[in-house]
């Protein structure tokens, strides 16, 4: 309301000084009221997508984990830009990023990576990129420089802070340790700090090593666990209530929400939306509200939920 009330403000304010500038042919004040229009309807947008954050895990911080698919090194390669966009989209919002889990490729790239992503509507705005991500572009790794097609899902959910009660039964989990992989100093390698826990009944699996101690690792584990399970329980409360959109559908290989076209030319298109972008550099930089805030206003997440099942 507070912001409804300092737009209404700034409106009246510009319409007086619009009415007054052209009273006195004021070119100075004329040139004020249209930026502080310009102003006014970036602020108003704001507050358009700010409004459609209905849902209770929206104002949650986001649990955001990137797997590779189809694609071999590729999709590896794939799933490491895919960090980086992210990570630089949240930095430009002034979040603060968790990078929980970090396990890098033989050749390059990572097998897999979460982050937890703090900050106002973190779970909101992110829950709109859960899906197949799908990269064309020559590749690197290619001895003849071919062109290839990869593929990396996105699984968003949100995470589940002491106030949701989720009641884990420690006879359901199995519980793994073992080296951790990557940077860390010396200490990563000698010890079996990392963890990870499968939940059995679910099949849910969470791994967690980017602490040296295992204790920590552990903790952070068992919160990410609950958070998916909190996701799960959520889900299924939604299917009850028939509340599912048929749009979203199953997310499947082949079947991805967004296409990064590096070659033969630059292109980023939304399939959800029918969206292009052909400043591809700048969505690899973490530019992606006109993607994401399109997303909202199509009303994709509106029901909270994601929109790519567990472990795709």
């Amino acid at each position: 309301m507070e912001a409804y009330d300092d737009a209404h403000s700034r409106h009246e304010d510009l319409g007086v000084l619009a009415e007054l500038a052209a009273e006195e042919d004021d070119e100075a004040a004329t040139e004020e009221a249209r930026e502080g229009i310009a102003g006014l309807e970036a602020s108003l947008e704001r507050l358009e997508v700010r409004s459609l954050f209905r849902d209770e895990a929206d104002a949650r911080a986001a649990i955001v984990t990137i797997n590779p698919g189809a694609g071999g090194v590729d999709s590896q390669d794939w799933t490491e830009m895919l960090l980086r966009m992210y990570l630089r989209w949240a930095d430009a919002r002034g979040f603060d990023v968790e990078v929980v889990n970090q396990q890098p490729g033989e050749e390059a790239g990572l097998k897999s990576a979460s982050v937890i992503v703090r900050g106002e509507y973190a779970y909101g705005h992110l829950k709109v990129e859960s899906g197949v991500h799908r990269l064309v572009r020559m590749s690197p790794f290619d001895a003849q420089h071919r062109r290839h097609t990869s593929f990396a899902s996105v699984f968003v959910f949100p995470e589940a802070d002491d106030d949701v009660e989720i009641e884990i039964d420690e006879n359901d989990l199995r519980i793994d340790t073992f080296r951790a992989s990557g940077a860390g100093g010396q200490h990563v390698n000698k010890t079996d700090s990392a963890i990870r826990i499968t939940h059995e009944p679910t099949g849910i699996v969470v791994t967690c090593q980017t602490e040296r101690s295992q204790h920590r690792n552990r903790d952070t584990a068992m919160k990410l666990l609950k958070s998916r399970l909190y996701e799960r329980r959520r889900e299924e409360e939604r299917k009850e209530r028939e509340k599912l959109e048929e749009s979203k559908g199953e997310n499947a290989w082949g079947n991805q929400i967004r296409s990064y076209v590096f070659q033969p030319y630059t292109l980023v298109k939304d399939h959800r939306l029918n969206l292009e972008n052909g400043n591809l550099q700048a969505v690899m930089d973490g530019d992606l509200d006109m993607f994401i805030e399109a997303a909202l206003i199509a009303g994709i997440g509106s029901s909270g939920g994601s929109i790519v099942k567990e472990g795709q």
